[in-house]
């Protein structure tokens, strides 16, 4: 898990990214502060999502808030407590890597005019980054387009 700075008008927002250690893309949040709230969020986010599961190692870099949000959540049960919380910065490389693809598409848009505009153009990057890395499965027919 980390995260990295966006542009918004003028001012720097965050996108909390997590990355398996295949390299797949978790989950992602663009919260306008980077603070405890937000990272709260963005692993209740995570976690909720029916298609990951609890966490058998989290690693993050040295940020204090990130490490605060996941003790309270081990202690409040959401998180199990098998979980291990590695807080060393340089273990962090999958994805720190994987921020070079996201921030290469948003850093010629220098920056966005509103925090709504930014989620939406961030996810249509982040679903497009993941299948490029093959993580979504082509639609098998019988599908149904979109025409109506």
């Amino acid at each position: 898990m980390d995260e990295t700075y966006l542009k918004i008008k003028d001012k720097n927002a965050y996108l909390y990214r997590a990355v398996g250690s295949a390299g797949n893309t978790i989950d992602f949040f663009v919260p306008e502060h980077r603070d405890k709230d937000a990272a709260n969020k963005f692993f209740k986010k995570a976690l909720k999502a029916i298609h990951n599961q609890q966490p058998r190692v989290i690693t993050t870099d040295k940020y204090s808030s990130t490490e605060f949000a996941i003790h309270e959540m081990i202690y409040s049960g959401i998180i199990s407590v098998k979980t291990v919380l590695r807080k060393v910065k340089y273990l962090n490389n999958i994805i720190e890597q994987d921020h070079r693809f996201i921030k290469r598409k948003v850093k010629p848009m220098l920056g966005f005019d509103s925090f709504k505009a930014a989620e939406k153009t961030i996810c249509g990057i982040e679903i497009m980054h993941m299948i490029r890395k093959g993580q979504v499965q082509s639609l098998s027919p019988p599908y149904r387009a979109f025409t109506d």
